[in-house]
C-alpha cells in the first residue's frame, strides 16, 4: 500500500498539484487498503498522507492502515480533511468523476480562499489498471472458484431448472466455496431470452434444444472474476443456433490471440467485430469486445471502438464478443486474461467448445458430465 500511495504522489507531481483528495471507497481501498465503507485519503507532494474516517471505524482502521497515514478520526470527514490544508497557495485535485456537484460545492466553502480545486477524476484508475503480482494472484484465485463453482451447478443439470434456480445455485455455490459474494447478479438466460445481453434470470423453464448463456463472476479476497460460456441443452440444438456458436467462438479466439502489450483497445475489438461483421452479424454485436477487471468487475482499460488505452503487462481485460439475434438466439464467449511481457495468459479454465449441459432429473447428481459436441 505504501507503494501504491507513493506511485500515486509521482502522479501528482507530474500533474502539477500539491495533493489529491480520493473520495470513491474503490479507489481509497486501493491506496490505503481500508475496507470500510466511510472513508477520505489525501495524498501529496513531500509524503503527505492523510486518512480520515469516522468513529465506527476507528479500530479497523487501526488495524488496516500503514503507519505512514496520519489518521484522524471525525463525524464531518471533509470538514476535518479541509481544516488541516496547509496554508499558502494549494493545488487540490478531486475526482470529478466520483464527486457530486453538491460535495464539491461544499468543499469549496471549506477550503481557505487560496485553495484551487483541480479536476483530476481517473487519476487512481490509471494506476488500478496495471496489477502488481498480489493482485493477479487473487483475481486467479477468483476465476478458480468461479469455474469450480459452475461445474458444480451443471453436474446438477440444466434443462428443466428455472433460469432463476440456476442462477440461484450458482450463487449459493460460489458463497458455499468461499467467496465474498457474487461479482454481479450472475445472468442465465436460454434461448430467445440469451438475445439480451443483460438478461434477467426468470422463473421460466430451461428447454432442450436451445443455448443458454450463463455470465457469472465470483468477488473474493476485494477482486472479482468474470466469465460467460454458452451450453446446449440438449444434442438437437438447430443448425442455425450452432452456426452462430461457430461464428463468436472464431471471433473471441482471433481476438484473444491479439492480446499482447501494445495494441490499442479499439484495435482487439476491431479483431472480433469484423469477423462478426463479415458473417453478417453486423448489428447483432452491439457492446464491447472487453473491459479491466480487479477491484471492480468492470474497470479499466475498456476494448471497444473508443479504447484508446494500449494493452499493457499486467492489464487483467475481459474478451467477451457475442452475437444476440433478437427473438431468436444470443451467443457469448468470454474469457478473463492476464496480458503479459510477451502475450497474454487465460484465467478461464473452462472449455470454450459447445458443450452439451446434462438435463435436471430432479436429484442432485454427484458428478460433472458434459458431452463436448464436435463441429
Amino acid at each position: 500500500m505504501a507503494e501504491r500511495a507513493d506511485r500515486l504522489e509521482a502522479a501528482v507531481h507530474a500533474a502539477q498539484l500539491d495533493a489529491v483528495l480520493i473520495t470513491d471507497a474503490t479507489n481509497v481501498r486501493y491506496v490505503t487498503g481500508f475496507t470500510g465503507s466511510s472513508g477520505l485519503a489525501l495524498v501529496g507532494d513531500g509524503g503527505l498522507r492523510r486518512f480520515v474516517t469516522d468513529f465506527r471505524y476507528l479500530t479497523q482502521s487501526a488495524e488496516q492502515l500503514d503507519p505512514v497515514w496520519e489518521r484522524q478520526i471525525d463525524q464531518d470527514l471533509l470538514e476535518k480533511l479541509a481544516a488541516g490544508l496547509p496554508e499558502g497557495p494549494f493545488r487540490l485535485g478531486f475526482d470529478d468523476a466520483a464527486m457530486s456537484v453538491k460535495e464539491h460545492a461544499r468543499l469549496a466553502g471549506l477550503v481557505a480562499g487560496e485553495v484551487d480545486l483541480v479536476a483530476a477524476g481517473g487519476m487512481v484508475e490509471t494506476l488500478r489498471m496495471v496489477k502488481d503480482p498480489a493482485e493477479l494472484e487473487r483475481i486467479r484465485a477468483a476465476q478458480r472458484l468461479a469455474d469450480e463453482a459452475l461445474e458444480d451447478v451443471l453436474s446438477r443439470g440444466l434443462a428443466g431448472r428455472t433460469e432463476r434456480a440456476v442462477a440461484l445455485d450458482l450463487e449459493l455455490t460460489m458463497r458455499r466455496l468461499g467467496a465474498d459474494g457474487t461479482a454481479f447478479a450472475p445472468i442465465v438466460a436460454a434461448g430467445p431470452h440469451g438475445a439480451l445481453p443483460h438478461a434477467v434470470p426468470r422463473d421460466v423453464v430451461i428447454p432442450g434444444g436451445t443455448l443458454c448463456v450463463i455470465d457469472w463472476g465470483a468477488q473474493l479476497n476485494g477482486y472479482a472474476s468474470d466469465c460467460t460460456r454458452t451450453f446446449a441443452t440438449s444434442a438437437d440444438v438447430t443448425p442455425h443456433d450452432r452456426d452462430v456458436y461457430a461464428i463468436v467462438l472464431r471471433a473471441q479466439r482471433a481476438a484473444l490471440a491479439a492480446v499482447a502489450p501494445g495494441p490499442l483497445g479499439r484495435e482487439v475489438d476491431a479483431v472480433a467485430r469484423q469477423i462478426i461483421e463479415a458473417a453478417g452479424h453486423a448489428e447483432h454485436f452491439g457492446h464491447g469486445l472487453g473491459h479491466g477487471v480487479g477491484l471492480d468487475v468492470h474497470e479499466g482499460p475498456w476494448l471497444r471502438r473508443q479504447g484508446e488505452v494500449a494493452l499493457a503487462a499486467g492489464h487483467v481485460v475481459t474478451i467477451e464478443p457475442g452475437v444476440y439475434v433478437p427473438s431468436e438466439v444470443g451467443v457469448r464467449i468470454e474469457d478473463l486474461v492476464v496480458v503479459t511481457e510477451d502475450g497474454h495468459e487465460v484465467l478461464t479454465g473452462l472449455s470454450k467448445e459447445l458443450l452439451t449441459a446434462p438435463r435436471f432429473e430432479g436429484q442432485p447428481s454427484t458428478t460433472a458430465s458434459m458431452s463436448t459436441e464436435l463441429d
